[in-house]
Protein backbone atom coordinates (compact mmCIF):
# COMPACT_ATOMS: atom_id res chain seq x y z
CA UNK A 1 0.00 0.00 0.00
CA UNK A 2 1.10 3.04 -1.02
CA UNK A 3 2.03 6.18 1.90
CA UNK A 4 -0.54 8.26 0.12
CA UNK A 5 -2.97 5.65 0.49
CA UNK A 6 -2.00 4.71 3.77
CA UNK A 7 -2.32 8.36 5.20
CA UNK A 8 -6.35 8.76 3.39
CA UNK A 9 -6.92 5.25 4.99
CA UNK A 10 -5.78 6.42 8.54
CA UNK A 11 -7.78 9.82 7.91
CA UNK A 12 -11.10 7.50 7.54
CA UNK A 13 -11.18 5.59 10.36
CA UNK A 14 -9.78 8.31 12.59
CA UNK A 15 -12.89 10.80 11.77
CA UNK A 16 -15.92 9.03 13.09
CA UNK A 17 -13.86 9.12 16.32
CA UNK A 18 -14.15 12.85 16.04
CA UNK A 19 -10.65 13.02 15.81
CA UNK A 20 -8.76 16.15 14.97
CA UNK A 21 -4.76 15.87 14.38
CA UNK A 22 -2.55 19.06 14.69
CA UNK A 23 0.82 20.07 14.69
CA UNK A 24 3.85 18.01 15.47
CA UNK A 25 6.53 16.77 13.49
CA UNK A 26 6.42 16.01 9.29
CA UNK A 27 7.61 12.26 9.99
CA UNK A 28 5.89 9.42 11.54
CA UNK A 29 6.44 6.58 13.48
CA UNK A 30 7.66 5.69 16.72
CA UNK A 31 9.50 8.99 17.26
CA UNK A 32 6.39 11.13 16.06
CA UNK A 33 3.86 9.11 18.46
CA UNK A 34 5.89 9.12 21.39
CA UNK A 35 5.64 13.08 21.08
CA UNK A 36 1.78 12.97 20.89
CA UNK A 37 -0.65 14.02 23.50
CA UNK A 38 -4.28 13.09 23.23
CA UNK A 39 -6.74 15.30 24.01
CA UNK A 40 -10.78 14.09 24.99
CA UNK A 41 -13.13 16.37 26.37
CA UNK A 42 -17.05 15.66 26.51
CA UNK A 43 -18.21 18.15 23.74
CA UNK A 44 -17.28 20.28 20.77
CA UNK A 45 -19.84 22.65 20.81
CA UNK A 46 -20.11 23.41 24.71
CA UNK A 47 -18.31 26.62 24.73
CA UNK A 48 -16.98 25.43 28.13
CA UNK A 49 -14.89 22.70 27.16
CA UNK A 50 -14.15 23.91 23.67
CA UNK A 51 -12.30 26.44 25.67
CA UNK A 52 -10.74 23.79 27.67
CA UNK A 53 -9.88 22.08 24.74
CA UNK A 54 -8.28 24.81 22.97
CA UNK A 55 -6.30 25.56 25.91
CA UNK A 56 -5.02 21.79 26.11
CA UNK A 57 -3.92 22.12 22.54
CA UNK A 58 -2.27 25.87 22.57
CA UNK A 59 -0.20 24.78 26.04
CA UNK A 60 1.10 21.48 24.15
CA UNK A 61 2.10 22.43 20.79
CA UNK A 62 3.92 25.52 23.00
CA UNK A 63 5.86 22.35 24.52
CA UNK A 64 6.52 20.61 21.03
CA UNK A 65 4.04 18.22 21.01
CA UNK A 66 2.06 16.91 18.77
CA UNK A 67 -1.86 17.01 19.24
CA UNK A 68 -4.77 14.68 18.45
CA UNK A 69 -8.43 15.98 19.91
CA UNK A 70 -11.36 14.42 20.09
CA UNK A 71 -14.58 14.37 22.44
CA UNK A 72 -16.60 11.32 23.63
CA UNK A 73 -20.15 12.98 24.17
CA UNK A 74 -20.39 11.92 27.88
CA UNK A 75 -20.90 8.05 26.13
CA UNK A 76 -18.22 5.84 28.22
CA UNK A 77 -18.21 3.51 25.43
CA UNK A 78 -16.90 6.29 22.94
CA UNK A 79 -14.44 7.64 25.47
CA UNK A 80 -13.13 3.74 25.68
CA UNK A 81 -12.98 3.27 21.72
CA UNK A 82 -11.20 6.68 22.00
CA UNK A 83 -8.37 5.36 24.51
CA UNK A 84 -7.79 2.48 22.10
CA UNK A 85 -7.32 5.03 19.55
CA UNK A 86 -4.99 6.68 21.83
CA UNK A 87 -3.19 3.55 22.83
CA UNK A 88 -3.14 1.81 19.42
CA UNK A 89 -0.96 5.94 18.19
CA UNK A 90 1.53 5.38 21.38
CA UNK A 91 0.47 8.17 22.99
CA UNK A 92 2.90 10.20 25.30
CA UNK A 93 -0.14 11.38 27.68
CA UNK A 94 -3.75 11.54 27.68
CA UNK A 95 -5.69 14.75 28.98
CA UNK A 96 -9.04 14.19 29.60
CA UNK A 97 -12.01 15.31 30.82
CA UNK A 98 -14.02 12.19 31.28
CA UNK A 99 -17.73 10.84 31.02
CA UNK A 100 -18.21 9.27 34.26
CA UNK A 101 -17.05 9.26 37.21
CA UNK A 102 -17.41 5.78 37.94
CA UNK A 103 -17.71 4.02 34.28
CA UNK A 104 -14.62 6.21 33.31
CA UNK A 105 -11.72 4.74 35.42
CA UNK A 106 -11.67 1.06 33.87
CA UNK A 107 -11.20 3.13 30.30
CA UNK A 108 -8.78 4.92 31.92
CA UNK A 109 -6.77 2.04 33.45
CA UNK A 110 -6.68 0.33 30.00
CA UNK A 111 -4.02 3.39 29.20
CA UNK A 112 -2.27 2.98 32.03
CA UNK A 113 -1.98 -0.35 31.96
CA UNK A 114 -0.32 -0.05 28.07
CA UNK A 115 2.28 2.99 29.86
CA UNK A 116 0.32 6.07 29.04
CA UNK A 117 -0.27 8.17 31.43
CA UNK A 118 -3.33 9.72 32.05
CA UNK A 119 -4.51 13.30 33.40
CA UNK A 120 -7.97 14.35 34.15
CA UNK A 121 -9.14 18.01 34.20
CA UNK A 122 -12.34 19.55 35.16
CA UNK A 123 -14.40 16.57 36.07
CA UNK A 124 -12.70 13.98 38.65
CA UNK A 125 -13.16 9.98 38.44
CA UNK A 126 -14.08 8.03 41.51
CA UNK A 127 -10.91 6.36 42.11
CA UNK A 128 -7.27 7.27 42.97
CA UNK A 129 -3.89 5.70 41.43
CA UNK A 130 -5.31 5.53 37.76
CA UNK A 131 -4.58 8.87 36.71
CA UNK A 132 -1.34 10.90 37.53
CA UNK A 133 -2.83 13.63 38.59
CA UNK A 134 -6.77 15.39 38.51
CA UNK A 135 -6.91 19.04 37.71
CA UNK A 136 -10.25 20.06 39.27
CA UNK A 137 -11.94 23.01 40.03
CA UNK A 138 -12.58 23.44 43.53
CA UNK A 139 -16.46 23.28 43.06
CA UNK A 140 -17.77 23.17 47.16
CA UNK A 141 -15.66 26.67 46.99
CA UNK A 142 -17.31 28.36 43.84
CA UNK A 143 -20.27 27.07 44.94
CA UNK A 144 -20.51 28.90 48.26
CA UNK A 145 -19.56 31.71 46.53
CA UNK A 146 -22.08 31.80 44.05
CA UNK A 147 -24.94 31.02 46.84
CA UNK A 148 -23.38 33.39 49.12
CA UNK A 149 -24.14 36.34 46.47
CA UNK A 150 -27.40 34.73 45.51
CA UNK A 151 -28.53 35.36 48.85
CA UNK A 152 -27.29 38.30 49.25
CA UNK A 153 -29.58 39.21 45.52
CA UNK A 154 -32.47 37.23 47.13
CA UNK A 155 -32.45 39.98 50.02
CA UNK A 156 -32.20 36.80 52.32
CA UNK A 157 -35.41 35.41 51.40
CA UNK A 158 -37.92 34.37 48.52
CA UNK A 159 -38.92 31.47 46.30
CA UNK A 160 -35.91 29.93 44.16
CA UNK A 161 -35.58 27.33 41.99
CA UNK A 162 -32.36 25.16 41.84
CA UNK A 163 -31.17 23.59 38.16
CA UNK A 164 -28.60 20.79 38.49
CA UNK A 165 -26.45 19.21 36.45
CA UNK A 166 -25.79 15.72 35.09
CA UNK A 167 -26.33 12.89 37.85
CA UNK A 168 -23.16 10.91 36.68
CA UNK A 169 -21.07 13.72 36.93
CA UNK A 170 -19.34 14.53 40.40
CA UNK A 171 -19.24 17.71 39.63
CA UNK A 172 -23.05 18.39 39.64
CA UNK A 173 -23.24 17.00 43.35
CA UNK A 174 -20.51 18.62 44.81
CA UNK A 175 -21.77 22.04 43.42
CA UNK A 176 -25.37 21.29 44.67
CA UNK A 177 -24.13 20.56 48.29
CA UNK A 178 -22.10 23.89 48.32
CA UNK A 179 -25.24 25.95 47.17
CA UNK A 180 -27.55 24.31 50.47
CA UNK A 181 -24.76 24.75 52.41
CA UNK A 182 -24.86 28.39 52.05
CA UNK A 183 -28.52 28.77 51.43
CA UNK A 184 -29.93 26.35 54.06
CA UNK A 185 -28.47 28.80 56.56
CA UNK A 186 -31.64 31.36 55.64
CA UNK A 187 -35.06 29.91 56.73
CA UNK A 188 -36.91 32.43 54.19
CA UNK A 189 -35.05 31.49 51.66
CA UNK A 190 -37.70 28.67 50.18
CA UNK A 191 -36.61 26.21 46.93
CA UNK A 192 -39.75 25.42 44.84
CA UNK A 193 -38.11 23.37 42.62
CA UNK A 194 -34.52 21.35 42.47
CA UNK A 195 -34.48 19.80 39.03
CA UNK A 196 -32.03 18.72 36.65
CA UNK A 197 -31.54 20.16 33.02
CA UNK A 198 -28.41 17.91 32.10
CA UNK A 199 -26.37 20.94 31.68
CA UNK A 200 -28.00 21.53 28.79
CA UNK A 201 -29.57 25.14 27.95
CA UNK A 202 -32.28 23.71 25.46
CA UNK A 203 -33.50 21.15 28.52
CA UNK A 204 -33.61 24.30 31.16
CA UNK A 205 -35.23 26.46 28.82
CA UNK A 206 -37.87 24.02 29.08
CA UNK A 207 -37.86 23.25 32.97
CA UNK A 208 -37.88 26.69 33.86
CA UNK A 209 -40.87 27.28 31.29
CA UNK A 210 -42.46 24.85 33.54
CA UNK A 211 -41.93 25.90 36.49
CA UNK A 212 -42.98 29.09 35.97
CA UNK A 213 -46.09 28.17 34.96
CA UNK A 214 -46.57 25.96 38.55
CA UNK A 215 -44.77 28.67 40.40
CA UNK A 216 -45.45 32.22 39.53
CA UNK A 217 -43.89 33.36 43.00
CA UNK A 218 -40.18 32.32 41.93
CA UNK A 219 -38.02 34.50 41.86
CA UNK A 220 -35.10 33.26 42.06
CA UNK A 221 -32.71 30.63 39.91
CA UNK A 222 -29.53 29.43 40.67
CA UNK A 223 -27.87 27.09 38.01
CA UNK A 224 -25.02 24.27 38.02
CA UNK A 225 -23.61 25.43 34.77
CA UNK A 226 -23.44 28.92 32.78
CA UNK A 227 -25.23 27.19 29.75
CA UNK A 228 -28.70 25.87 31.57
CA UNK A 229 -28.71 29.68 33.49
CA UNK A 230 -28.48 30.73 29.41
CA UNK A 231 -31.58 28.69 29.32
CA UNK A 232 -33.22 29.50 32.53
CA UNK A 233 -32.52 33.57 31.46
CA UNK A 234 -34.73 32.95 27.86
CA UNK A 235 -37.02 31.01 29.31
CA UNK A 236 -37.36 33.79 31.98
CA UNK A 237 -37.87 36.59 28.49
CA UNK A 238 -40.16 34.71 26.84
CA UNK A 239 -42.62 34.77 29.81
CA UNK A 240 -42.37 38.41 30.25
CA UNK A 241 -40.49 38.12 33.54
CA UNK A 242 -37.36 40.84 34.53
CA UNK A 243 -37.91 40.09 38.15
CA UNK A 244 -35.68 36.84 38.42
CA UNK A 245 -32.33 36.64 40.32
CA UNK A 246 -30.38 34.07 37.80
CA UNK A 247 -26.94 32.75 39.30
CA UNK A 248 -24.46 30.90 36.82
CA UNK A 249 -21.57 28.99 37.29
CA UNK A 250 -18.46 28.49 34.78
CA UNK A 251 -17.82 32.21 33.54
CA UNK A 252 -18.49 31.58 29.43
CA UNK A 253 -18.02 34.39 27.74
CA UNK A 254 -21.93 34.01 26.28
CA UNK A 255 -22.92 34.82 30.25
CA UNK A 256 -20.18 37.62 30.87
CA UNK A 257 -21.67 39.37 27.78
CA UNK A 258 -25.17 38.81 29.32
CA UNK A 259 -24.37 39.77 32.89
CA UNK A 260 -22.92 43.26 31.35
CA UNK A 261 -25.96 43.55 29.78
CA UNK A 262 -27.85 43.00 33.01
CA UNK A 263 -29.73 40.01 32.25
CA UNK A 264 -27.96 37.47 33.74
CA UNK A 265 -26.57 38.28 37.61
CA UNK A 266 -23.91 37.05 37.85
CA UNK A 267 -21.72 33.36 37.85
CA UNK A 268 -18.74 31.74 39.26
CA UNK A 269 -15.52 31.92 37.33
CA UNK A 270 -13.92 28.13 36.73
CA UNK A 271 -10.25 28.15 36.69
CA UNK A 272 -10.73 26.08 33.32
CA UNK A 273 -7.48 27.34 30.82
CA UNK A 274 -5.42 26.90 34.44
CA UNK A 275 -6.53 23.42 35.11
CA UNK A 276 -6.02 22.66 31.09
CA UNK A 277 -2.40 24.62 31.10
CA UNK A 278 -1.88 22.90 34.04
CA UNK A 279 -2.84 18.73 33.13
CA UNK A 280 -0.42 19.84 30.40
CA UNK A 281 2.05 20.81 32.21
CA UNK A 282 2.34 18.06 34.58
CA UNK A 283 1.82 15.68 31.48
CA UNK A 284 5.28 17.36 29.97
CA UNK A 285 6.99 16.69 33.59
CA UNK A 286 5.82 13.32 34.11
CA UNK A 287 7.02 12.09 30.37
CA UNK A 288 10.52 14.06 31.08
CA UNK A 289 10.97 13.01 35.03
CA UNK A 290 8.88 10.27 35.50
CA UNK A 291 7.26 12.34 38.14
CA UNK A 292 4.64 14.85 38.58
CA UNK A 293 6.25 16.53 41.41
CA UNK A 294 3.29 17.37 43.29
CA UNK A 295 2.26 15.16 46.63
CA UNK A 296 -1.61 15.03 46.25
CA UNK A 297 -2.92 13.20 42.91
CA UNK A 298 -6.12 15.92 43.40
CA UNK A 299 -5.55 19.08 42.45
CA UNK A 300 -8.08 21.53 43.46
CA UNK A 301 -7.67 25.29 41.73
CA UNK A 302 -9.98 28.07 43.44
CA UNK A 303 -13.17 29.73 41.60
CA UNK A 304 -13.49 33.20 41.57
CA UNK A 305 -17.18 35.02 41.92
CA UNK A 306 -18.32 37.34 38.92
CA UNK A 307 -20.43 39.85 39.02
CA UNK A 308 -21.31 43.53 36.95
CA UNK A 309 -18.13 45.03 38.59
CA UNK A 310 -15.69 42.65 37.09
CA UNK A 311 -17.16 40.70 34.03
CA UNK A 312 -15.29 42.74 31.59
CA UNK A 313 -12.20 41.91 33.48
CA UNK A 314 -12.15 37.69 32.00
CA UNK A 315 -12.23 36.53 28.69
CA UNK A 316 -11.46 32.53 27.50
CA UNK A 317 -11.93 32.34 31.50
CA UNK A 318 -8.28 34.36 31.66
CA UNK A 319 -7.97 37.30 33.16
CA UNK A 320 -7.02 40.27 31.17
CA UNK A 321 -7.22 42.68 33.27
Amino acid sequence: MSKKILIVVLVALLLPLGLVIAGGQKEGGAKAASNLMVIITPDKDNTFFTAEADAAKAKAEALGYKTLLAVHGDDPVKEGNLIDTAIAQKAAAIIIDIANADASPNNLKKATDAGIPVFCMDREINATGIAKAQLISNNFQGAKLGAQYFVKLMGEKGNYVELVGKESDTNAGVRSKGFHNIIDQYPNMKMVAQQTANWSQTEAYSVIESVLQAHPEVNGIICGNDTMALGAQAAIEAAGRSDIIVMGFDGNDNVLASILQGKIDGTVMQPNAKNADMAVELADKYIKTGSTGMSEEKILNDCFLITPKNADQWKGYRKIK
